[in-house]
């Protein structure tokens, strides 16, 4: 992923740059392990990849969009990249997770994810910080924090845009964070 230099401690682009960071790291921790920390990992990694994305979509996405102009290709392929990951990302929760398939999934996951963090970072992230104040950065840090505390915990392939993650992300968290604790993945 992309190096950047720090503008502001409380920044939406490091502060998203360093979720990449930390998906990255879960992605490693859960192919490097087995059993029940493989697990635990990858619920780590599937509950922080789906508030992010939700975020993104909800905040980050409808703001680039705006700030790129003419170029509404370069969000609507990120799009199209978060729907293809949370239908992989459903599909390896009913995998057995010490399985080779689930294994090769998520191998194939992670590089398409890492690659879709690339491009946010240099395509989106560049360009907000280039064209927002500190302020405006600061603004949508706590935003997209604020939409990350409520957002689903689990992947809804098809919620991608923000009008279908303010009429069904409600219902999904809601649902999403019951079977959360009910499983005990507080």
């Amino acid at each position: 992923m992309a190096a950047t230099s720090v503008k502001s401690p409380n920044d939406v682009v490091d502060f998203l740059i360093g979720q990449h960071q930390r998906i990255k790291g879960l992605f490693d921790e859960t192919l490097s392990t087995s059993g029940p920390e493989r697990d635990e990992a990858f619920v780590q990694l599937r509950r922080l990849l789906a508030v992010h994305e939700t975020a993104e979509e909800e905040i980050v996405h409808p703001r680039a969009r705006r700030e790129l102009g003419d170029r509404h290709d370069i969000v609507e392929a990120r799009l199209e990249e978060e729907h293809e990951a949370k239908t992989v990302l459903a599909e390896l929760e009913d995998l057995d997770i010490d399985s080779k398939k689930f294994t090769e999934q998520l191998s194939e996951l992670r590089d398409a994810v890492l690659d879709h963090a690339e491009h946010e970072e240099q395509e989106e992230f560049s360009k907000l910080r280039q064209d927002l104040s500190d302020d405006e950065l600061e603004r949508l840090t706590r935003t997209v924090k604020l939409a990350e505390s409520i957002a689903p915990t689990r992947p809804h392939a098809g919620v991608e845009s923000r009008v279908a993650n303010l009429v069904a992300g409600p219902f999904a968290a809601m649902m999403d964070r019951a079977r959360d604790a009910i499983l005990g993945y507080s």
